[in-house]
């Protein structure tokens, strides 16, 4: 295991990519399904040569532009941040698919390559027709297709709200995942300025500075790793934080991301962000109230405690679907708006 971690992810073997098991996609716990999409053509145009899987792609090329992030070699493929916080360390760059894909060919093995990489870009939207042999069909999912193309990198830990099926095409990957209550130990950098998106740990696994941030040393023990070869796969489930390292001179990604949740449910950072404005700083007594009252319509959401309210009187508090959601969405924005 690399970087100090001891625990390896569990590995399920015997899966096939047309009939993963329920209790698969909706375990709490990652696992490692090896082998899982071994039989894509996008993985023996791979295992062939780089050049081969960029021809391969090439052919569902359309014209797509794709976001870039691109850095110099001191970076060493950390897609992170500038020492000082106060920005990315790389560049946010458009360029053609089939551009971005011979500038990465052009370093793919040079032994100190700059970062070039493209991130979460829908499969259908750049390269249409790719997923006709190279998918993992989820039925009753409405899962959401991605790829991440790249050289060498490394996306510091981060969650995500959905669960998500990440496949290697293309080269080798090293994951190594911390459970959610691991957030204390991670020493998470901004919530509202991030490299990518999704809030980051801002400790380097590479070289973790233990004087500066010693309770990583916690969440490293209760850290899980795995190295993915290509057509090997990992389930991650919901708000298991990440980090991802893109271990060979070219490598391609291709996740699934679903949520276990009703589509009228937004995301529930957004709750969040409303907290910080409108409780974090209230006088204790008063967030104390406030806990208990979270605790009491959210967290427990005990049907018992609203049976003396009308059914038809329960507004907000009744059960939530498309048309309720709307409707709180129009309560919630007059209210913000005042």
């Amino acid at each position: 295991m690399a970087h100090g971690v001891t625990q390896a992810i569990r590995e399920v073997s015997g899966i096939t990519r047309d009939a993963i098991p329920d209790d698969i996609l909706t375990s709490e716990e990652p696992l490692v399904l090896r082998g899982l999409v071994a039989d894509w053509p996008l993985v023996a145009e791979g295992q062939a040569s780089p050049e081969a899987a960029v021809r391969y792609l090439k052919k569902f090329y359309q014209g797509a532009m794709v976001a870039l992030a691109v850095g110099a070699p001191e970076a060493k493929g950390r897609v992170f941040y500038r020492d000082d916080l106060s920005g990315p360390n790389f560049e946010h760059q458009q360029a053609p698919l089939d551009v971005a894909l011979d500038r990465m060919l052009d370093h793919a093995r040079d032994t100190d390559p700059p970062l070039i990489y493209v991130g979460s870009t829908t499969v259908e939207t750049c390269l249409p027709g790719l997923n006709v042999a190279n998918t993992v069909p989820l039925p009753g999912r409405n899962a959401l297709e991605s790829i991440w193309i790249g050289g060498k990198s490394r996306i510091a830990a981060h969650y995500d709200l959905p669960d998500n099926i990440a496949c290697v095409a293309v080269g080798r990957r090293r994951f190594t995942l911390f459970p959610p209550e691991q957030l204390a130990n991670l020493y998470v950098g901004p919530l509202d300025m991030t490299p990518a998106g999704q809030a980051v740990s801002v400790v380097d696994l590479h070289e973790p500075d233990f004087e500066r941030f010693p309770k990583f040393r916690v969440a490293l023990s209760h850290a899980q790793q795995a190295e993915l070869e290509p057509g090997d796969a990992l389930f991650i489930p919901s708000m298991w934080w990440h980090h991802v390292e893109g271990l060979a001179g070219f490598n391609v990604l291709i996740n699934y991301w679903w949520r276990q949740s009703p589509a009228h449910m937004g995301p529930p950072i957004n709750a969040l962000f409303h907290a910080l404005l409108a409780v974090r700083d209230l006088p204790p007594t008063q967030k104390a109230v406030w806990k208990g009252l979270f605790e009491h319509y959210v967290f427990n959401n005990d049907p018992a405690d609203i049976e003396h309210i009308p059914e038809a009187s329960r507004g907000i508090l009744g059960p939530m679907d498309d048309m309720s959601a709307r409707k709180l969405r129009a309560f919630l924005l007059n209210r913000l708006n005042r």
